[in-house]
Order: structure tokens, then C-alpha cells, then sequence
């Protein structure tokens, strides 16, 4: 999952410590909010599995570093196709149909390539095609389930759900590539396949449980054209934004290179994908040591400086 309710693996530090440390736990009190991020959890680590069991198997399959290289194109090319669309979806249809719909479509699409691995019917552009499926799924959740936080948790509580989301993204992305290199060690990857399919099943209870406020609309339905123009619009005429999606898309394109050749790399140097779970589990605790510190760089240099 896709990164859904989270708001982004960086969130924890979007206010100084001292500011937001006396309630931070207190959106846990919210039922709601509580049940969803324990469920973010497992399924969030879920995804981190099948990622790291994609590429390993791409990998495994023979594939040339240009198809494992494919692999990671495959699961952020989605993001920036739909992102912008499902941003204006999510504001035109009722997102927890919205939510539910493509979580279905993410459980479908997983248990396909589940069952293709387990039965040895996986070639190299299937599993790209899969991956690309699955990643679609996700980018046109995403928006939406950010969305949702402030319906959640009421207005004082929201930084402090913020932080706990980005905390639970990280922690995710720690437990998620190092559990998933010991399984695929133990059982194979179509294991890792299918213990992902099941980490669907508490999100999609949950909300399909939950009750969401019925809200009266006072003007007409946005469009899908219109809703995309006034986002267009809004970041055309929002410095401060602009300069955000320049420094991120900048940085991406460097690090994507390296998250890209990883496997090819862990692959020479071991044939045990654990050592390849182990070195994706470096970069999230390094966010996480970043973020909840006694001391950070970006307080003494500047973030821009740090980036």
C-alpha cells in the first residue's frame, strides 16, 4: 500500500519535535484512526514484501539489468500517470467507494501474480505488467486516502496523525524487505506474493465498516477536466509548491538509479535474497534516526542545504 493514508515517509518531521510531542499518541484514542493505522501496517509491509520479491525474482528469472531496472520504472511510472487525475477523482466520487474499489483491484491483480508464481508461469514481462497493475492501483488510491485524515481525526489532532503515519511508513519499510528476504529465503517468492494478497483483508474491512459523514454538497460536481485545470492552476500560481516538485523530482531522479540496480548488485555479491531485504532496510532507518534525533541536519544547515 501503498502509501495511502500515510502522508509521505518524511511526514514525522513536518513540525519541530518539542511542538508535537505532548499528543502525539492522541489521535490513537480516534477507533477509527487507530484500527486503520494498525491495518496500514501489516498491509503497508505487505507491499514492501511484494516489492522486494519482484525485483529479486526478475532477477532470479535471468533478466538483464535493463528488465530489473524495468521493475522499478513499472511501479513509479503509475504514480505519475494517474497521480494527477485521481487527485480530481477523488474529489468528484465518494472516496471510500473509491478506496474500496481499488483495493479490490490491488487484491485481484496480487493473487494473479500469487498463483502465476507459485504454478512457474511467470516471464519477465508479465511480472513487469503486473507490477505496473498493482502500482496503478495504488497511485489512484493514493490522493484519496490522504484526503481522508482530516476526516478521521478532528482538526488539532491532525499533525500529530500525520507523524504517526509517516512513522508507521517507515517502520514498514524497515520490517517489510527484511521479513520478505527471509521468507523468500525459506518458502520462495510466491510466498511473499501470497502473504501480500492477505495483507489486504484488514484494510478492506475496515472500510468497508466505516461509517464516513455524509457531506451536502453546496455547489455543483466538479468535472474531471475542471477539477485537473484548477490543480494545474493552483500549482502554476503556488511558488512554494513548485520549488517542493522541483527539489523531490530532482532527488528521485538520481536516487531512483540506485534503488534500480539494487538487486542486479545484491545478486552479484550473494545469492540470498536476506542480504538484499537487509540492504533496503538501511535508507528507511536512516529517515527514521533522521527524524526522531535528539539532533538534525536539516535544524543546523537548512533543509534545502541538506537536500
Amino acid at each position: 500500500m501503498r502509501s495511502r493514508a500515510t502522508s509521505g515517509p518524511d511526514s514525522a518531521e513536518s513540525a519541530p519535535l518539542g511542538d508535537r510531542t505532548p499528543s502525539l499518541w492522541r489521535p490513537l484514542r480516534t477507533p477509527t484512526f487507530r484500527n486503520l493505522l494498525i491495518a496500514d501496517v501489516m498491509s503497508d509491509i505487505g507491499t514492501f514484501m511484494q516489492t522486494v520479491g519482484a525485483a529479486w525474482l526478475m532477477v532470479s528469472l535471468g533478466a538483464g539489468p535493463m528488465y530489473v531496472a524495468l521493475t522499478q520504472t513499472a511501479s513509479a511510472l503509475p504514480f505519475f500517470v494517474f497521480a494527477l487525475p485521481a487527485g480530481a477523482i477523488g474529489d468528484i466520487v465518494d472516496r471510500r467507494r473509491l478506496i474500496l474499489y481499488t483495493e479490490f483491484w490491488m487484491v485481484g491483480v496480487a493473487t494473479v501474480l500469487a498463483v502465476a508464481t507459485i504454478m512457474g508461469l511467470v516471464s519477465p514481462w508479465l511480472l513487469l505488467v503486473l507490477t505496473f497493475a498493482l502500482s496503478a492501483g495504488d497511485a489512484i488510491e493514493t490522493p484519496t486516502w490522504r484526503a481522508v485524515l482530516p476526516e478521521m481525526v478532528k482538526k488539532e489532532d491532525l499533525a500529530a496523525a500525520s507523524a504517526l503515519n509517516g512513522i508507521e511508513f517507515n517502520f514498514a519499510r524497515a520490517v517489510g524487505p527484511a521479513l520478505a528476504g527471509v521468507i523468500i529465503a525459506v518458502a520462495g517468492v510466491g510466498a511473499a506474493f501470497a502473504l501480500n494478497v492477505v495483507s489486504f483483508a484488514g484494510v478492506i474491512v475496515l472500510v468497508a465498516r466505516w461509517k464516513r459523514p455524509v457531506r451536502r454538497r453546496t455547489t455543483p460536481p466538479e468535472t474531471l477536466a475542471g477539477a485537473t485545470v484548477a490543480a494545474l492552476r493552483y500549482v502554476r500560481f503556488s511558488p512554494s509548491i513548485r520549488v517542493l516538485i522541483l527539489r523531490s523530482g530532482l532527488t528521485m531522479f538520481f536516487a531512483s538509479a540506485l534503488l534500480a540496480l539494487m538487486p542486479s548488485v545484491a545478486k552479484s555479491i550473494s545469492d540470498s535474497p536476506t542480504g538484499y531485504g537487509i540492504l533496503l532496510v538501511r535508507h528507511p532507518l536512516g529517515l527514521f534516526r533522521r527524524g526522531r534525533g535528539p539532533w538534525r541536519a536539516d535544524d543546523a544547515a537548512g533543509t534545502c542545504t541538506v537536500v
